[in-house]
C-alpha cells in the first residue's frame, strides 16, 4: 500500500479503527443536536488531517500523501454518514412515533393513516 503512504495494518488500526469511530461519533453528535449532514464535511476533513499526522508521527508514513488523505477522508465520511443516518432515524422514529416508522437502518417513512369509519 506504498501509493497511499502507510501500511495496511496502520491502515486498518489507525484509520479504520481509530478515526474510523471519530468518524461514527462524529456523525453522531451532529445528527442528534439536529445539525445539517453537509456539516460533516469540514469535521471529516479535519479528522483525515489528523489521521495522517498520527500516521506520520506514530509510524514514519508519508505525511503529505494526496492519495492517502483522499483515502483517510473516504473512510472517515462513510463511516460519519452511516452514523447520522442511523442516529437521525432511531431519532425521527422515537420522538414522532405517531407521524414515522422505520424503514431500515437509514431511513424512515411516513406512517399509513388511519381512518375510522363512521
Amino acid at each position: 500500500m506504498d501509493m497511499f503512504g502507510t501500511t495496511w495494518p496502520v491502515f486498518i488500526g489507525l484509520t479504520v479503527v481509530l478515526f474510523g469511530w471519530a468518524g461514527w461519533s462524529t456523525g453522531n453528535a451532529l445528527a442528534i443536536t439536529w445539525r445539517p449532514m453537509w456539516q460533516l464535511l469540514p469535521y471529516g476533513l479535519l479528522l483525515a488531517a489528523g489521521d495522517r499526522f498520527f500516521d506520520y508521527a506514530l509510524f514514519q508514513n508519508d505525511l503529505l500523501s494526496p492519495l492517502g488523505y483522499v483515502l483517510s477522508a473516504i473512510v472517515i465520511f462513510l463511516f460519519s454518514i452511516a452514523s447520522y443516518r442511523m442516529a437521525l432515524t432511531r431519532k425521527m422514529v422515537l420522538q414522532y412515533p405517531w407521524l414515522y416508522e422505520r424503514a431500515g437502518p437509514f431511513a424512515w417513512r411516513e406512517r399509513p393513516s388511519v381512518r375510522i369509519a363512521v
